[in-house]
């Protein structure tokens, strides 16, 4: 049996134009699998760990602060909150008469959110181990460039 012809095999990928584009979503779909995977070990998902991380900055948010914030709907949002809450790590905290409900991270919220911290850079070790540190500062370096210069094409 031959190995097949140089032309016969698939171009890679990152030298196609929007190739580039194309394997940035695919690592990124696998890496979110990846970290909504060990999640799973204490109870959340991607979605609630970027919710409590949001709130650990403000402590401030409504339900539409916070969807809005994480891209999703705030009907979504009210169902990561709830889970949230079911878990102890958030309390949605009433507003005065004509004021919007907040959400404020508890103490158990606040540790939630290291134990996720802590899983997800075990999980980001794993998926980098074998990147040598020259191509991870590169990676660490390009990565929030490219968000700047999205935010600012979709602004």
């Amino acid at each position: 049996m031959s190995l097949p012809s140089r032309s016969d095999q698939r171009p890679d990928p990152g030298t196609e134009p929007g190739g580039t584009a194309l394997l940035l979503v695919i690592v990124g779909r696998r890496l979110r699998e990846r970290l909504d995977e060990s999640l799973a070990d204490i109870g959340i998902t991607m979605r609630h760990f970027s919710a409590l991380g949001h709130l650990a900055h403000r402590s401030d948010l409504s339900y539409s602060d916070l969807a809005r914030r994480s891209g999703v709907t705030t009907q979504s949002m009210r169902a990561t909150a709830a889970h949230l809450e079911e878990l102890g790590a958030v309390a949605a905290v009433a507003g005065g008469k004509g004021q919007r409900a907040r959400l404020e991270l508890t103490q158990a919220g606040h540790e939630l959110l290291q134990q996720a911290k802590q899983l997800t850079a075990a999980a980001e070790a794993d998926a980098f181990e074998r990147l040598d540190l020259d191509t991870r500062a590169a990676l660490s370096r390009a990565l929030p460039a490219i968000m700047t210069q999205l935010a600012a094409i979709s602004a």
